[in-house]
This record gives structure tokens, sequence and C-alpha cells, in this order.
């Protein structure tokens, strides 16, 4: 191992190459015309499954025939799986092997030498260099890494005791940040469970959700849409507002709008996961606003044009910064003040009206939908008492409020990961001074 540029380096560290600390071991794939080679006992890593990021199995199977009339080689753990091509995120993307199995050809398996590199230390540190990888690959956008690409990449070293404090700090965190994933995915999978019964069984006068329909039929009507609470109506959406406009599409650069400057929406600002304000383009200054479209506060957005899956999106505008036009891809609804504007993009937003509006769409072409005023008009919305509007916005609302923390956790974990990785795997900061700081304010709390 070499300590070429020693001076440029931290005490105690050393500078080396990936060929020269570990062993890299390249995949292949077995004929698929022959039946033999597949449905075996042996892992077979396809290149997809290094977004595992921590691989414990993998879903194919392939023969020891198959391994063996093969470059497949079975590699015990651990190992660092490194994508090698691809266009889209997979080339430069790793995990960490804690399982043996053998790959296709655009993985490569990095087998630390131990004596100088430990396998999860080089996990975090390949980590962090992900856009640096790609940026090796040969042939440019389409090109990828290889082998002797792998072997010439630079990696810089502390001692053996030093990688083991950072890879525990920074698996510690990785743990921390899958718990808080989990959570937020299990928030969201609530969350549809919550709407599927406010927007069908709606909430009693004692704020508890009615039973459903078939438990509790006295309390339920027959409506165009199904069984109804018997306090609810089904009613045209005509009904239910004052205003649907359409918006304008003059030819916009690709840069977003600046802060205070007019700008025209993307359909990218109306998601199921809510409206955003950061999805725009600025309005050239040869054109003159129209404030009439501006969007504000309480409006409902729908998606109106462009492949299917975008089409009948439908956004709720809790606030919005000022001089944003909504674009001619997109109506914006206002509804009488007679409702409440946030239950009105609810109910547009259930599984029974957009199963109705897929009815509408059915025929027309999956590449460019559009859906007509008269469509969104004539949609049959589902319409409680207002107080029970209201009640079930409320607790929406507090689903949404408990997703939003985890998301600003998950955010603020992920920022401390990368600025920790930045400083713990250059040596700017020295993880034992680290540890024992941490060790002396635990002391003194």
């Amino acid at each position: 191992m070499s300590n070429q540029l020693a001076t440029d380096l931290p005490e105690g560290w050393s500078s080396t190459t990936l060929g020269q600390v570990s062993e890299c071991i390249l995949g292949g794939t077995p004929s698929t015309e022959v039946r033999q080679f597949w449905g075996g006992d042996v892992p077979w890593m396809a290149s997809g499954d290094v977004h595992l990021r921590r691989i414990t199995d993998v879903p194919g199977r392939i023969t020891t025939l198959g391994l063996r009339s093969s470059n497949a080689t079975l590699t015990n753990p651990p190992a660092v799986a490194v994508g090698l091509a691809g266009q889209g995120k997979t080339r430069g993307t790793v995990a960490v092997t804690l399982c043996a199995l053998s790959t296709n050809q655009s993985i490569a398996l990095l087998k630390a030498n131990g004596s100088d590199l430990r396998t999860d230390y080089l996990f975090h540190n390949l980590d962090r260099r992900y856009e640096e990888l790609r940026a090796r690959s040969s042939g440019g956008g389409r090109g990828g890494l290889s082998k002797a690409i792998l072997e010439a990449v630079p990696i810089e070293l502390p001692p053996l005791s030093e990688q083991q404090k950072v890879a525990q700090i920074l698996d510690t965190l990785d743990i921390a940040i899958d718990e808080t994933e989990a959570i937020i995915a299990k928030l969201k999978a609530v969350k549809q469970g919550l709407l599927q019964d406010v927007l069908t069984c709606g909430i009693g006068a004692n704020g508890e959700l009615r039973p459903p329909q078939a438990e509790a039929p006295h309390l339920y009507k027959e409506s165009p849409l199904g069984w109804i609470p018997k306090e609810w109506d089904a009613v045209r959406l005509a009904a239910l507002v004052l205003s649907i406009g359409q918006g304008w599409s003059p030819d916009c650069d690709s840069l977003p709008a600046d802060s205070g400057s007019w700008g025209v929406l993307k359909t990218t600002a109306i998601t199921w996961a809510g409206y955003s304000d950061q999805e725009s383009k600025a309005l050239p200054p040869i054109f003159k606003a129209r404030p009439d479209l501006e969007v504000k506060a309480e409006d409902i957005l729908i998606t109106r044009a462009g492949p299917a899956s975008r089409v009948g999106v439908v956004a709720y505008v809790e606030s919005s910064r000022k001089k944003l036009m909504i674009s001619d891809k997109m109506y914006r609804l206002r509804t009488l003040s007679t409702e409440i504007p946030a239950y009105i993009a609810l109910a547009l937003s259930s599984r029974v009206v957009q199963t109705e509006l897929g009815r509408a769409l059915s025929g027309m072409a999956e590449s460019q939908t559009n859906i007509s005023q008269a469509i969104v008009k004539d949609l049959i919305v589902l319409r409680p008492p207002f107080e029970e509007q209201s009640a079930i916005v409320d607790r929406v609302r507090a689903s949404d409020g408990r997703i939003r923390a985890e998301d600003e956790s998950l955010e603020k974990l992920k920022a401390f990961k990368a600025g920790l990785m930045d400083d713990l795997l250059t040596g700017r900061v020295r993880v034992i001074p680290l540890l024992a700081e941490a060790v002396q304010q635990q002391g003194g709390t």
C-alpha cells in the first residue's frame, strides 16, 4: 500500500487504490435458453437488487449447473456490490452483501482484504462517492464502470480501528434513517385507510368513525355512488363551485420563477402528495402577466391534460407564494362560500370519484388524455353536512401533520449523515476526538 501524498493526508492515513486493497469479482448470466440453468438454489443478484443497500437475500436463483456454465461466481459475504452499467441510478450505486450470492455481469463485488480495508468502511466510502463513480464511467452517459476502472479508483484509508468506528457511527445513522422511512411508510398506509373510511363512512356526531354499511345498514341510504350516510348528499360538482378556470401556457424557459417574479406552474406542482409552489417556469419579459390566473390559498387544482396517469390529479392549495399562474394543462376550482374547499379537494381525490373520472376518460389515447370542463362539472361528489366536512378535514390534516413531522426528521437525519460522511471519510474530523467529546458531554449531563 502506498503512502503517496502523505503530506496531504491526516496523520496515520494512507493513500492507495481499490485494486491494492480489495479483490474485484465480476458476474455473469447463464443462458436463458437453457431451462436447467435456472430456478435452483444459488442466489443470483440482478442489477436492480443493488438498490436494496443491505442485501440478506435476492429473489433470483440459478442452478449449480448454471453457475458452472457462466461467468457467475458464488461469493461469500461480506462484500460491496457496485452497479456497473445503466442509464438510470444503478450505475455507481453500492450495497453490502450479507449472504453468499452470485451476480450478473452488470454487478461487481469488491472483497476488502481486511488487513488494510474493512468492508463496512468501503461501503460508506463508495456510497459517498456515487457521483464520482458515475463520472469515472467509460463511454459517457451510456457508458459503464469496468473492473479496470474500479481497481484504479483511489481511496484514502485511516487505521483499521478508526475505519471500524467510522462505519459504526454511519451504520447507526443508516438504521435511524431506515426506521424513520418505515414509520413514514406506515403512516402513509394508515392515511390511505383513513381517507377510505372518512370519505365513505364519515364521522358521526360523537366524533367517531361511523361503522360501515354492512354493520349498521340503518345509518345509510342508496345513492348514484352506492351506499352513503343518511346525512350526506350526492351532488354534481357544478353545484358546489363558483368557477372553474383554465390557465395559460406561454413559451417559457425551463428555469423556475424567482421569488417576486411571475411564473407559470408546471403540472408537477400538482401531485397526490399535495401542491408545491417550487414547480414553475419563469415568465419571459416579452409576456405580460395575467393576475386573474394567479394561484391563491384555498384554490383546488386539477391536472387536465397529459399521460393518463397524470390526468385528474387533485391538489388543495393551503398556501402559495405570489405571482404564480396556472397553465393551460390544469383547472383551478373555487368553491362557493357555503363549502369547505379542503373537503371538496379530498372528495375529488376519493376512490369513488376517481373511478367515475376513469370511466369518463376510457377510450382516450393513453399518451395524451384530455378532460373537458364539462366532464369535471358533471362529476358526482359526496357532500356531508358542513360540520362533518370540517371534522373530516381536521382528521386528515392531523394525519398529514404526523407524516410531515417524520419527513422533516428524515431530511434532518440525511443532512446530518451527509455532513458527517464528508467530515469522517476525509479525516477533516477525526472520529476518536469526536467520540471522546461525545462521552465527555454525556458525562456532564
